[in-house]
């Protein structure tokens, strides 16, 4: 015990001179990179998901060569590819809280790289069909809705509960990372070679990377919890696990309107780059570039914020979607190409905002015997609406313009950010600044009680 404690009360330092808590220190950007599995799935990742978009832009390149520029047809491939997440995500999550993950990710990844191999084959044999793409987009939904819940669920067995917020944010860099590389690639590999099929086959030869990574991984360093036995009822039983938990209810509610009807303007770049401003491939290849650009920026900006093990605060996740509405909504006003590509950059910097709060809110807020489970509807919630929200903005672009897309979805996202705010406000879960501003105007003669303060009173979740 100190020695002030036990003398008289001159004996005591002053306050004003007693030296500050210690803060808690950062763990830095790239912490996570240091676990070894950690940095072989995320240097697969990084090879796979260049991969991965140059197909994209190919993929949505290739139906508009073969339907004649139908965006209702760029909308109905959307909308096959994403179908399966509504079946099978639910069922995926039960699968990785039963299953080895690292093993199920390794026969998942194969079956994504064959899709990929099937329709770059069609495509450079000059075999391919528009019903030929339509199938392979379904395949390569059914395998993603499975895989997706599988891998997001894995990060924690890697890096654990310390470091997961940073991985998840590297994890969407690396993903936008990818995303600002691939498809200037891709354009430009689509206009030198005049075609897609080689796109494709390069993608299928990307996920040895992440195979690689996967094999070369040391299971005794995973961070795995006990697997839950198989019992009947066991996708019920997650599903009663979130509906008792409001604040699972409330970010899903958000991330659902969000997802659906903000995120899925995507699918009608290719339909703004070609038809509102008469671009080709490089055009489009050009606005998704400048996306990426604003995503890898917003998910560096959450590394940044990362601490070991806490939570997001949930007005991260209400502004952050009401900022990404707003963007969105200028976006699609913008008159020239290049000042859309401009604002695509601070509407990819709000969208990571969002989607990095939400996925790591999501998984430090349950128990790891439930992860796969809540994460398999997460991912429902995220891309289930894709089947709904594709065909919809496709429609949009078909009877009004290529920027109608952009504007409804950010005016959904906007009304979807202020119901979640005042939901949460109303639980007690985020103050609103009319609360604060009350409590000031109490006068110089009404104090406020310390715990009431601004300073005191900042939430950790």
């Amino acid at each position: 015990m100190p020695a002030y404690a036990e003398g008289s009360q001159t004996d005591r330092p002053d306050r004003d001179t007693a030296l500050p808590p210690p803060k808690r220190k950062r763990p830095g950007t790239f912490s996570s990179l240091k676990v070894r599995n950690y940095r072989l799935y995320a240097s697969g990742q990084v090879v796979s998901l260049v991969g991965l978009w140059m197909q994209r832009v190919a993929q949505d390149w290739l139906v508009l060569e073969l339907s004649g520029g139908d965006p209702v047809a760029l909308g109905l491939a959307a909308a096959l590819q994403f179908a399966p997440t509504l079946l099978l995500s639910l069922w995926a999550g039960v699968l990785a809280d039963r299953l080895d993950k690292r093993r199920l990710l390794l026969v998942l990844e194969t079956g994504l790289g064959l899709c990929a191999l099937a329709l770059g084959l069609l495509e450079v044999l000059g075999a391919a069909e528009l019903w030929h793409v339509y199938l392979l987009c379904l395949l390569l939904g059914a395998v993603s809705a499975v895989e997706t819940p599988v891998r997001q669920s894995f990060v924690v067995e890697m890096v654990g509960r310390d470091q997961l917020t940073n991985a998840v944010a590297l994890n969407s860099m690396t993903f936008n990372l990818a995303r600002m590389v691939g498809p200037a690639v891709a354009g430009g590999l689509i206009v030198v070679v005049g075609g897609t099929g080689w796109v494709f086959l390069i993608n299928a030869a990307s996920f040895v990377a992440v195979i690689a990574g996967l094999l070369l991984m040391r299971p005794a360093e995973l961070h795995r919890g006990e697997p839950v036995p198989r019992e009947p009822g066991q996708l019920r039983e997650g599903l009663r696990y979130v509906r008792k938990r409001p604040d699972l209810v409330i970010l899903l509610f958000l991330v659902f309107f969000v997802s659906t009807f903000g995120l899925n303007f995507y699918v009608t770049l290719a339909v703004l780059a070609r038809n509102t401003f008469g671009g080709d491939a490089d055009a489009y290849g050009l606005l998704s570039t400048l996306l990426a650009v604003g995503t890898l920026a917003g998910a560096t900006l959450a590394a940044r914020r990362s601490t070991r093990g806490a939570k997001p605060r949930p007005v991260l996740l209400v502004v952050g979607a009401l900022a990404f509405g707003v963007l969105e909504i200028v976006a699609g006003l913008m008159p020239t190409l290049w000042l859309v590509g401009l604002v695509l950059i601070p509407v990819g910097v709000a969208m990571m905002t969002f989607t990095t709060t939400a996925n790591a809110t999501v998984q430090l807020s349950v128990t790891p015997a439930m992860r796969g489970r809540v994460m398999g509807l997460y991912m429902l919630v995220f891309l289930g609406g894709n089947p709904v929200g594709g065909p919809v903005m496709g429609w949009l672009a078909d009877h009004f313009t290529a920027r109608a897309p952009l504007v409804v979805g950010g005016a959904v996202s906007i009304v979807a950010a202020l119901v979640g705010a005042l939901v949460l406000a109303r639980r007690g879960g985020m103050p609103l600044p009319v609360v604060r501003l009350s409590r000031r105007r109490a006068g110089p003669d009404q104090a406020v009680p310390a715990a009431a303060t601004p300073a005191a009173a900042t939430p950790d979740a």
